[in-house]
């Protein structure tokens, strides 16, 4: 089965008030040509999840500078001024979450659990209007698994199926936002045959993937 697709097919599949996974750290790892589609259709009110708001004209950035973000659900926000200028105004929702468990919660969703126990941001505001369960006479946070409409993705290298080579830190986010979207956009450097990629090698199977664009 051929996933490839034009460009202009994946903007089709934009739309007002999705929710978004973009994978990436600071921009290392992000698909810029379908974050670029999102800027260029003027899709208003998305929820994207991502690790950070990267920087104002690199990645995620460039939705929260356009205003088009309503809702961000990521680990920092540190590198980009306007998401902490917006959160401040209430202009934008920010919901911070630890770096690990904003993994897992992406994870947890993928693998169809119903969340998972941690101790990380007890005694802190990430605790805050969360259940605490115990046992085994220690304290744990319930975190619920996260789940978008949509989950743009950046590969090195992808067969024309979905299967998916990540290369070196650009594999950051990427395999486990891969799992947890009810559709799945791929942008890959390098587009290959089928059969051409060596299983072992293969990080992301073409099995939950929907649609592979030329970045």
């Amino acid at each position: 089965m051929n996933k490839v697709a034009e460009r202009e097919e994946a903007l089709a599949r934009f739309t007002d008030n999705q929710w978004v996974m973009i994978g990436g750290f600071l921009g290392t790892g992000t698909p810029e040509s379908l974050v670029d589609g999102l800027v260029e259709k003027g899709v208003k009110n998305l929820t994207v999840i991502a690790n950070d708001t990267a920087f104002p004209g690199k990645g995620v950035g460039k939705l929260v500078v356009n205003k088009q973000t309503s809702k961000v659900i990521v680990s920092h926000v540190g590198t980009n001024p306007e998401t902490g200028r917006q959160m401040h105004a209430k202009e934008m929702e920010v919901e911070l979450v630890p770096q690990g468990t904003l993994a897992e919660r992406i994870r947890s969703a993928g693998a169809g659990l119903g969340g998972f126990l941690t101790p990380t941001g007890l005694g802190t505001v990430v605790e805050e209007g969360k259940d605490k369960i115990t046992k085994g006479g220690r304290t744990y946070l319930l975190e619920l698994p996260i789940k978008a409409d949509i989950a743009l993705i950046k590969a090195w290298k992808a067969d024309k199926y979905g299967n998916l080579v990540y290369r070196r830190t650009s594999r950051n986010f990427n395999p486990v936002m891969a799992m947890a979207a009810d559709f799945v956009i791929v942008e890959a450097e390098e587009i290959v045959e089928i059969g051409m990629l060596d299983p072992d090698e293969i990080m992301t199977p073409g099995a939950v993937v929907d649609m592979i664009i030329k970045g």
